[in-house]
């Protein structure tokens, strides 16, 4: 049996999609080695099965209805999406599924890369299973980083278990659009995706155990849902699906709560994700998992495990793996903070907890995290909600309207938009926002800067929004807050 390959470097990242990729990237920027360790594709699930082919899938449809709800436009709209098309543009975007132009960039970048199964046998040790049957020893001299990304959780659905049923990779990567469509689900993913197959064709009916986007103000998720039902959308809420089975043609049968059945091709089962810790060998090295089973990593504010084995800190986890923000432009920013912070730790810059808002600290994970639904219409947040920001003990308020100026009647006919500040009353800043309406997410960097950067609303009044743009009712709401 062949030896195994004994290597040593600063840095061991133990996944290597975007987060991954982005502390690796920064180690080295630091002066320190760093290795990727990757058993599927570089440049992991956002790339290829997360957000670029779902965003891909999505907005041929909203650019057409923007078409359609624009007169002098719509009516030379004479046509629905074409679905081959569609699909191939999606492909695109993914590469084919080929991750060339990734790996060329991590070896361009002076990061080393071992494609196989990794796991931890110590502190700063890491055995890998190459896919092509070489072992290898991995030693860190100064830190492992799991950024192992989240895997889809299974609901206790009986006979769910037994079936080929989709997920969300399976949904993102398919080539043919079903006749009918059940998603199990009314989060981000199901929400996004049950649009994007009824625009291209498929019959879909929605399925979820509350209301819609449960997470986000109630009054925007109605004008989602709303959007859902105009492209056909079938949505029953507050049901929960009592079973799942499989018919003699090939479809599922699935039965609701009420007892009523839905007959369809395929079965999308989007019901949220937990971080991918298993097989890491965690529970090897001192970590216990829950009642529940899982595995559950609590992190500092520079990703450093706080529950680390050894007389130094070594163990980190970033982006889905820390379980904090399953986001992919929240991983990227904890990735750049926690690669920072090994950087600055190796050469004795940075000794224990980072200061708040430094270039080290992953500070925005608790004040101001940005999120985009890309639905038609949009539905755009950051920050606290209005009973976030109260559970957190602040003395809050908000003020919330229509967006009903120049710009978004210009924008669509018949423009459907809704906006909300929460607003810290002790020190007159915002805490939150949300909008929601077509195409609000280019309003959303705006709010997260005013989070972030505590803008008094005083000062914010003097920010002036151009006319006639959709962002002219950022001073409608501070007119109604009464400034």
């Amino acid at each position: 049996m062949p030896q195994p390959v004994k290597q040593e470097y600063d840095v061991i990242v133990i996944g290597a999609g975007a987060v991954g990729e982005n502390v690796a990237d920064r180690v080295v920027q630091g002066g320190l080695s760093a290795v990727l360790v990757e058993a599927e594709l570089v440049g992991g699930e956002c790339s290829y099965w997360a957000c670029m082919p779902s965003k891909a899938l999505l907005r041929p449809g909203t650019a057409l209805h923007g078409a359609q709800t624009t007169p002098g436009a719509k009516e030379a709209v004479t046509r629905t999406l074409d679905a081959a098309a569609v699909l191939k543009r999606r492909d695109y975007f993914t590469s084919n599924w080929q991750d060339d132009s990734q790996v060329a960039w991590v070896k361009d970048s002076g990061i080393g890369l071992i494609r196989g199964h990794a796991w931890l046998t110590a502190a700063k040790s890491v055995e890998v299973a190459g896919l092509d049957g070489t072992s290898h020893q991995l030693l860190a001299r100064h830190a492992v980083v799991l950024a192992t990304g989240s895997v889809p959780n299974l609901p206790p659905v009986p006979g769910l278990e037994h079936l080929q049923v989709w997920g969300t990779r399976e949904a993102t990567s398919a080539h043919e659009v079903p006749e009918r469509l059940a998603v199990l689900g009314g989060g981000v993913a199901g929400t996004e995706l049950a649009q994007a197959y009824a625009r291209l064709g498929s019959a879909v009916t929605l399925v979820a155990r509350s209301r819609l986007l449960r997470k986000y103000p109630e009054e925007a998720a109605t004008l989602v849902a709303a959007g859902l039902r105009a492209d056909g959308v079938e949505i029953r809420l507050n049901t929960e699906t009592r079973s799942i089975c499989g018919n003699d043609d090939d479809t599922f049968a699935v039965q609701l709560g009420d007892g009523t059945f839905i007959t369809a091709n395929k079965v999308l089962v989007a019901t949220g994700r937990h971080p991918a810790l298993d097989g890491l060998g965690l529970e090897g090295i001192g970590f216990e998992p829950d009642q529940h089973g899982q595995l559950d990593l609590s992190t500092d504010s520079s990703g450093l495990v706080q529950e680390t084995p050894g007389d130094e800190p070594w163990l980190y986890a970033v982006g889905d793996a820390a379980g904090k923000n399953l986001l992919t432009h929240q991983g990227k920013y904890e990735a750049r903070a926690t690669g920072d912070a090994i950087a600055a730790r190796a050469k004795g810059e940075l000794a224990g907890t980072p200061e708040v808002w430094s270039r080290y600290a992953q500070t925005a994970n608790q004040h101001a995290v940005p999120n985009v639904v890309f639905t038609d219409p949009e539905l755009a947040t950051v920050g606290r909600t209005l009973e976030a920001a109260r559970d957190d003990g602040y003395n809050a308020s908000s003020v919330e309207l229509p967006i009903q100026v120049a710009g978004s009647s210009l924008h669509a006919e018949n423009y459907e938009g809704w906006a909300q500040l929460v607003v810290d009353e002790d020190r007159q800043v915002l805490l939150g926002a949300t909008f929601a309406g077509p195409d609000v997410s280019e309003l959303l960097h705006a709010a997260t800067i005013a989070v972030v950067g505590e803008v008094p609303l005083a000062r914010l009044w003097h920010a002036v929004p151009s006319y006639p743009t959709i962002s002219e009712v950022w001073l409608r709401l501070l007119e109604k807050y009464g400034l």
